[in-house]
């Protein structure tokens, strides 16, 4: 893919290009409640926002916590790519501030792809906006 862009930033700095995003993958495809969505967090989070063409089409984010959360693709995209580039630059992020464990929510189809980035599945698979997902960390 040609003329894309990465970059580290702010919810306060991107936070329409951030939500454009999350909305068409987790309320519109995904059926996510808008309320479940915005949970307040994001003013302390870093985020990543992946752009192609000055168009957004995926992002990230980590809490200082460790805590990987709201990672999506939107749906063209998937395969490409994408996931693998937030994922990096979310781990690099967390490498750098000194964070000892990653740890995210997975959703149980997407399991896989972060099997691949070497995180491991913990706990029970449980319902949360009603899909199904799995607790998942990884020791940096």
């Amino acid at each position: 893919m040609k003329n894309i862009s990465a970059i580290t930033t702010s919810y306060k700095s991107n936070h329409k290009e951030i939500c454009e995003v999350r909305f068409k993958v987790f309320v519109d495809e995904q059926n996510v409640p808008e309320e479940l969505e915005i949970d307040g967090l994001d003013d302390d989070a870093t985020h990543v926002l992946i752009s192609l063409d000055d168009k957004a089409i995926g992002t990230g984010r980590i809490l200082s916590d460790g805590h990987i959360g709201r990672v999506a693709v939107l749906k063209q995209f998937r395969g490409k790519g994408v996931g693998k580039l937030i994922m990096k630059m979310l781990i690099e992020w967390a490498q750098k501030s000194q964070l000892k464990t990653l740890w995210l929510s997975s959703q149980w189809h997407a399991r896989g792809f972060y099997i691949d980035l070497n995180f491991s599945c913990t706990g029970e698979k449980f319902e949360e906006a009603g899909i199904d997902h799995i607790k998942m960390i990884r020791k940096l």
